[in-house]
């Protein structure tokens, strides 16, 4: 049973780089999304129903877009700036996160309606990238 265990470690161990890679995939897909579902700017939902400003509408859907984007321009760039690159994305990311939780969802704190959503995942996904950056 050892060597059967072993032999599933070392198999799954040549993918762990992938693993960051399907994760940082999948954060920055869901916020281009999200960003892109607020175009063309100003985003009417926003204002409306947050009672936003057309500028601070315009810039969470930028912010979003612009996210997502550095996500994955972070991570093919393997050098310090890359890394700083995926951190700053990370921590913009943990920042929307915060402000979306206060702000839409303030109601969420804590139940069960927090921890089975989207949110949260991609609260945790930003707190990834801020801390651990292009080290896979």
């Amino acid at each position: 049973m050892k060597i059967f265990i072993n032999k599933i470690n070392d198999f799954f161990s040549n993918f762990e780089a992938l693993a960051s890679l399907f994760l940082r995939f999948g954060i920055a897909i869901a916020f281009l999304i999200y960003g892109l579902n607020k175009f063309p700017l100003p985003p009417q939902g926003l204002i409306e129903y947050f009672d936003l400003s057309p500028a601070l509408a315009s810039f969470v859907a930028i912010t979003e877009v612009s996210v997502g984007a550095a996500l994955i321009i972070g991570g093919f760039i393997k050098n310090p700036y890359g890394n700083f690159i995926t951190r700053i994305a990370g921590f913009t990311i943990v920042i929307l996160m915060i402000n979306i939780f206060v702000i839409a969802h303030s109601d969420w704190f804590i139940n069960t309606k927090l921890f089975t959503s989207v949110q949260i995942f991609l609260f945790i996904g930003g707190l990834y990238f801020l801390i651990k950056g292009n080290r896979s």
